[in-house]
């Protein structure tokens, strides 16, 4: 039996409770073929000192959506992958709303994975360009 969209996001959702995800109030929005958006609040929970989007924020946001891209794509039952290196330029300051980060497969190999994360504000406006290198490697079992 094939899951539906909603359960699949509910499942993504469901997992992060507990984790940094939750905390910084990060959330599973939609996912396709070859990709993955999440959305996180803009709000002072994320804020740098003078009330904007803190790009830690935003790396933890695009690292977080394109691990669990890679983990949603790999074999979980034998698999379990970790990031490897992350890159973010930061292009726009956001104050208010969500931010919205897409990861899309430039590679998708067995052992690495390479993923562009494009971060965007409520009116589609580029806030912020990530790349992240994930590794699958075999679960001890």
């Amino acid at each position: 039996m094939q899951l539906s969209k909603e359960d699949v996001l509910a499942h993504a959702n469901s997992v992060c409770k507990n984790t940094l995800m939750e905390t910084l109030n990060i959330e599973m929005v939609d996912y396709g073929e070859n990709f993955l958006v999440a959305r996180m609040p803009v709000n002072s929970r994320v804020y740098q000192p003078d009330g904007v989007l803190h790009g830690g924020a935003t790396a933890a946001l695009a690292e977080s959506v394109g691990s669990f891209a890679s983990h949603m794509f790999m074999d979980i039952e034998n698999m379990f992958v970790r990031g490897l290196e992350i890159t973010a330029n930061h292009l726009k300051s956001v104050s208010e709303g969500h931010v919205y980060a897409k990861a899309t497969f430039l590679h998708k190999g067995r052992t690495t994975q390479l993923l562009d994360i494009r971060i965007t504000d409520d009116h589609e406006n580029l806030v912020s360009i990530c790349r992240l290198s994930t590794i699958s490697l075999p679960k001890n079992k």
